[in-house]
């Protein structure tokens, strides 16, 4: 099943085992994400369906690559998948905390 949640209930799925997937390109992952995401760029997720973690939250910048991303992982038999609405853009706007990873070399 997949539904669309709000950045504040982004923590309730986290504590019940929730992974976050950062949909976005590296550049864009590495230049601010949320707390503990990985990084599995769209077309990468088409390639490699097989995630084994639920329930899943699936981030992008704005939500778009994401519900589609969502769309995929349910298709392909996961339980319980989340779209963040708003995206990365969002959870900035919300003032909420990002990781920036060590590839990221902004000026």
């Amino acid at each position: 099943m997949m539904q669309d949640i709000f950045a504040n209930e982004v923590g309730r799925w986290q504590g019940r085992g929730a992974l976050v997937i950062d949909v976005r390109e590296p550049a864009e992952y590495a230049a601010g994400h949320l707390p503990g995401a990985v990084n599995l760029p769209l077309a990468s997720l088409t390639l490699t369906t097989e995630i084994s973690a639920s329930p899943l939250i699936v981030v992008c910048a704005s939500g778009g690559r994401s519900a589609r991303a969502a769309g995929l992982l349910t298709r392909a038999g996961h339980p319980e998948v989340a779209n963040l609405l708003g995206g990365t853009l969002g959870w900035l706007r919300e003032n909420r905390p990002v990781e920036f990873s060590d590839a990221d070399d902004r000026h």
